[in-house]
């Protein structure tokens, strides 16, 4: 992680310290709860360094930040903040702020058009909503889906950079089923977002595989290591495929009914970019998509609970009936708790 970003994250610590006027802060709690937080965003033991927080207190308190926080020590050994509800977080942007990000997202939206922005135009809306809603009895109008206490995603600019400058990786990993966290000489192809986490698609002695970020621990880079680059297209690699999970077997025709009052909600945001009505029945609607069969295409089904029938493949349908059966024992008198 860069040091810029220790910092930021120091500070935004040394802010929640103050700002709890339950206890007393004296210098030695605040640089245990800067350390304990870059163990929690890093995975391993930071030093921070007594000088350190001093010269963050300092640099709160100036105005090179923009910051000028109120800090003070009192009883000599404490501190705190001098006016009651001051928070970093609060510091209103100003107009020339707001005329300066304006301006710059202008400028990005000249290249909307461009295959390289394709993407661009939610980011840049979502931009303008924030410049919108931080002027003053203004609120925001766009709300989207965030999970705050998502682990991993500092991983994400290391990896970007590694991606970008073929870099061989050693990661230290430790999935869900895991006992133990293991070592993985891998090389990084494609950085992949589903369902509100991240994923590392690497390649890894013969296969590909994906790398959950939140189950990540450590990344070093291997320089001795030549890198294979597979020229991984996200959109070729995912084309078959809900979710990230990709399998060397062939995608199959999925046939299933939903019912009447929901198939609307499905023909507008379909399963996949494959799907097809067939035709429509009294009660509802039959779809078809052609995908590979994995787990996350198991998660959607199973999210319709009643208003969902696989017709076909067999195989597919005898799973999650089995599933469904199971899901069922669990309500049972004997298994209730």
């Amino acid at each position: 992680m860069a040091s810029n970003k220790n910092a930021l994250i120091r500070y935004k610590t040394i802010d929640q310290c103050l700002r709890n006027t339950l206890r007393k802060w004296t210098l030695d709690d605040l640089i245990d709860a800067c350390s304990d937080a870059l163990y929690e965003y890093e995975g391993k033991d930071v030093y921070v360094s007594k000088r350190t927080v001093q010269l963050d207190i300092q640099m709160m308190r100036s105005d090179k930040l923009g910051y000028n926080a109120p800090i003070e020590v009192y009883q000599r050994k404490y501190y705190r903040y001098a006016e009651e509800g001051y928070s970093i977080m609060n510091i209103p942007v100003t107009e020339n702020d707001i005329k300066v990000m304006n301006n710059a997202i202008q400028v990005l939206r000249q290249f909307k058009d461009f295959s390289l922005f394709k993407e661009m135009d939610g980011v840049l809306q979502r931009l303008e909503d924030s410049v919108y809603s931080s002027q003053e009895n203004n609120r925001a109008i766009i709300h989207l889906d965030k999970n705050e206490q998502l682990k991993g995603l500092h991983f994400i600019d290391p990896l970007y950079h590694a991606i970008q400058k073929k870099r061989v990786l050693e990661i230290t990993y430790k999935s869900f089923r895991a006992r133990q966290e293991s070592k993985l000489i891998v090389h990084p192809q494609l950085l992949k977002e589903f369902n509100n986490r991240w994923f590392l698609i690497v390649f890894h002695k013969t296969d590909f595989m994906n790398l959950a970020l939140d189950r990540i621990i450590d990344i070093e880079e291997k320089n001795d290591i030549e890198y294979r680059d597979k020229a991984v297209n996200g959109d070729a690699y995912f084309k078959n495929v809900i979710g990230v999970t990709v399998s060397n077997s062939k995608p199959r025709r999925v046939e299933f009914w939903i019912e009447k009052r929901l198939a609307p909600y499905v023909i507008t945001k379909p399963f996949h970019h494959t799907q097809r009505v067939i035709r429509e029945t009294e009660d509802g609607v039959i779809f078809n998509i052609l995908v590979q069969i994995n787990f996350e295409l198991e998660r959607v089904i199973l999210g319709y609970g009643e208003s969902i029938k696989i017709l076909k493949p067999q195989k597919l349908k005898d799973q999650i009936k089995r599933q469904l059966g199971r899901a069922y024992k669990n309500y049972e008198p004997e298994n209730e708790l």
